[in-house]
Formats: structure tokens, sequence, C-alpha cells
């Protein structure tokens, strides 16, 4: 089988594990028997610091930005990884597409021109906290898209990068669905009607995404599930699927980006036995929607 994965914290997370020969929940080996799959595959360019248990302890560092760029650029030469640049899609192949999680690196709209040289081909608006460009779930003031913001959005539109709305305010929600002109994702979420969470979207910004053309990716962070195990990403599966249709639904695993994964889904292997869960929909949900998405950016 092959599957679209919208969020899996590759390039980071090899800084503290074996992402290439490990078992943990994901690594090159382990999606190597996916030939024909897609993993958004993430820069997050932050270095931790301890302050406290509130958002906001990560400081971005460009650097660090780079390094993950040219350690996609890297492995992938040398583990015959496809890089998705333009519609280079590669059918039998393990294909990744560099996604970048915030944009704390850029210091202008325009500065995403350079990124692009480099892969970039989906970029998250927002992580945790806020930026220059966008208000995050975590804000204490929600206000949206900056005029910064605004401008930023319509380049990604016109030059072939997916928005991101991952971690993203509600108000940062519906002002990026009504300038985008391009299908938009939320590539790691669930959904507030069934676990109030800070990183779950209502029904509001559902809509708001459905009505670009975009796609949701259901994710496996435990707190956001009503219930934190396999049945529970099922459930917002579902729920999204059946309230708002089945073209919007797709997977965003965070895979590597989560400490502990939902019961029953310990790592991508699992996603066998979730397309069997979904059945009439799996292709859709597993593949084609995200694929949908990714052609009319692209």
């Amino acid at each position: 089988m092959k599957f679209i994965d919208l969020h899996e914290d590759i390039a980071y997370s090899s800084m503290y594990r074996d992402v290439i020969h490990g078992t943990g929940q994901s690594g090159v080996d382990m999606l190597k028997r996916f030939p024909g799959s897609i993993i958004f595959s993430v820069v997050f360019p932050h270095v931790n610091m301890q302050y406290g248990e509130e958002y906001g302890t990560s400081i971005p560092n460009t650097t660090l930005a780079y390094q993950q760029f040219n350690y996609y650029r890297e492995i992938s030469k040398k583990y015959g990884i496809n890089l998705i640049e333009g519609n280079k899609y590669v059918d039998s192949e393990l294909n990744f597409l560099i996604s970048m999680e915030g944009t704390d690196v850029l210091n202008r709209p325009q500065d995403i021109d350079i990124f692009y040289s480099m892969g970039l081909r989906n970029l998250g608006l927002t992580w945790n906290y806020d930026t220059k460009f966008a208000s995050s779930c975590y804000s204490k003031k929600d206000y949206g898209l900056t005029g910064s913001g605004e401008e930023l959005v319509k380049i990604c539109n016109s030059s072939g990068i997916i928005i991101d709305l991952a971690h993203a305010g509600k108000r940062t929600i519906l002002d990026t669905c009504n300038i985008a002109s391009k299908p938009i994702l939320d590539s790691h979420t669930n959904f507030k009607v069934l676990k109030d969470h800070p990183r779950n979207i209502d029904e509001d910004s559902i809509k708001a995404i459905v009505d670009t053309g975009g796609v949701m990716g259901i994710t496996g962070i435990r707190p956001s599930l009503h219930t934190p195990d396999i049945n529970g990403m099922l459930e917002s599966i579902t729920y999204l699927g059946d309230n708002f249709g089945w073209k919007h639904v797709s997977l965003g695993t965070d895979f590597l980006g989560i400490p502990e994964p939902p019961d029953g889904f310990a790592d991508v292997n699992a996603i066998e036995k979730l397309k069997e869960m979904i059945g009439l929909h799996s292709e859709d949900v597993l593949f084609n929607n995200a694929f949908r998405v990714i052609k009319a950016n692209l």
C-alpha cells in the first residue's frame, strides 16, 4: 500500500535518535516498505530552552533550518528517496515533500523564495507561539494574519508552496482561508467537538478549510484525541468524513514529534491496520485527498 503522511519530524528527530535504521515511530527503512508514499518531511528549526511549562521556550535558529534542509537532500541521495519539487512524484519510490513548521526564521515575506529554492513545498504559518505573520492556537490575543502574513500567503499561493494551518489560531485560519487562492491543509489536527484541546479546531475553522477545497490530517497527538488510541483516530476520521465530506479527510501522524503515540498506533506499520478500519474510504483518506491538494498547489 501507499499513503501520504502530512507531518513527520524526521530531520529534527535525527539529532536525538536513528531515523534511518531505527525501529521507533518512523524511519527511512520502515517507510521504504511503502513505495509510492509521500511523507511531508518537516524542518523544525528550533533549539529547546527550558524556562518552565509555558510555550515559547524554543529559540528559532536559521542555521539549524539550513542544516535540516541539507539533511533531507543528503539522505535522499544516499537512500534513494525522491524529493518532490514541482510535480515530480515517483510512484515506485519513497517520496519526501519538505515542509517547514513555523515562520520564525523569516524576516520578510519575500524570504520564502530562498527556502523554496532549497526545496520547501509546504509552510506552516505558526508553531505554538505567535510570529510577525500570524497568531497561534496558544495566542493570548488571536489577531489572525498580519499584513505581512497576508503577503506571505499570496506569495506561497503564486509560487507553489502549500499553506499549512496546523497550530494556527482560529482568526489566522479564517483570515487565511478567506484570501487563499489554492486549497489549504491543516497537516495534523483533531476536533474540538470531540475533545476540547487548544490544538483542535472548531467547526467554523473546519468549514473554512473545506471551502478552499483543502484537507485536514488526523493526528496521533494523544491529548487531542477523544480516546488516546487508534479508535480515537478513527472517530476523528469518521466525524470529519460524515459531517463535512470524505474528500477533506487525510492523515498527519506527527510521528517522531510526539512523545508517545496512541495505543494501537505505535508506528507507520499501523497505518495498514488503520486502512482496514477506515474501509470504503481508505484510499481517499490515506492518499487521494492529500494528493489532490498537492497537485493543485504545486
